[in-house]
């Protein structure tokens, strides 16, 4: 539920970001965008820029928290942003460069995307995700597209992530396993769920923007109760992969 002081603040904030150079457009992300939000969940931000945006013009606000550089969080399409804390609430400030959302939502509209490493996701994240966030986001400030999900995406995606999906199983099974190296074997089948869970959203046409609620949205939960019966021995581990191969191929 949002409260006329959670609009209040809402406004303000949009408003003090959009005020910043080079800055076009501002929205609304994560769970309070999707009115799944609680009265503790942080307030996800985005800024969106066309050209030389400058962190310092953000930390010249004077808000509590840390600021990081264009890049600071590992570079390419989630390229950097804050964690601040403003009126005592936990707010997350994410940079989105305009030139290169419009390039990526181009590529997707064409079936392609790139998967790069972020930190805290455990299948990394497709180049796609800035598209994701235009169709799902709440744009407070400014305008920006508003994306379906492209049909050329729904075909090629999906086998993409399975691909990767029965890779990482296939190296546990022929490595981990065999020597009942069970923190291996678990760390593989959370990574084969995510990546088989993306392919399951994208078949769908279904948009996702973090790991959060993606085994859920894909039906995979029940990876957790074969992750909790692993054991340090070379059988347990081999029949638990099959049988998250088993799940996934009924995905």
């Amino acid at each position: 539920m949002t409260t006329a002081a959670d609009r209040t603040f809402l406004n303000q904030v949009a408003d003090r970001l959009a005020a910043l150079p080079a800055v076009h457009a501002v929205t609304l992300g994560g769970s309070r965008a999707q009115g799944t939000h609680t009265a503790d969940s942080d307030w996800d931000f985005a800024l969106y820029y066309r050209g030389g945006f400058d962190p310092d013009d953000l930390r010249a606000i004077g808000w509590d928290g840390e600021v990081s550089e264009i890049g600071g969080w590992g570079g390419g399409v989630f390229n950097g942003g804050a964690w601040l804390r403003i009126d005592g609430r936990h707010v997350d400030v994410h940079y989105r460069d305009l030139d290169v959302v419009e390039h990526e939502l181009a590529e997707a509209e064409q079936g392609r995307f790139r998967w790069e490493p972020l930190m805290f996701h455990l299948a990394g994240i497709p180049s796609y995700l800035v598209v994701a966030e235009l169709a799902i986001n709440q744009v407070l400030r400014g305008t920006l597209p508003r994306p379906t999900y492209p049909e050329p995406l729904r075909a090629a995606a999906p086998p993409m992530w399975r691909d990767r999906a029965a890779l990482t199983l296939q190296y546990a099974k022929a490595t981990y396993a065999p020597r009942g190296q069970a923190a291996e074997v678990a760390g593989a089948l959370a990574t084969a769920a995510m990546q088989t869970a993306h392919a399951v959203l994208a078949a769908r046409g279904e948009w996702a923007t973090n790991e959060k609620r993606l085994l859920h949205q894909a039906g995979l939960r029940g990876i957790d109760a074969i992750v909790a019966e692993l054991a340090p021995e070379a059988n347990k581990l081999t029949r638990a992969i099959a049988e998250a191969e088993a799940l996934f191929k009924a995905a």
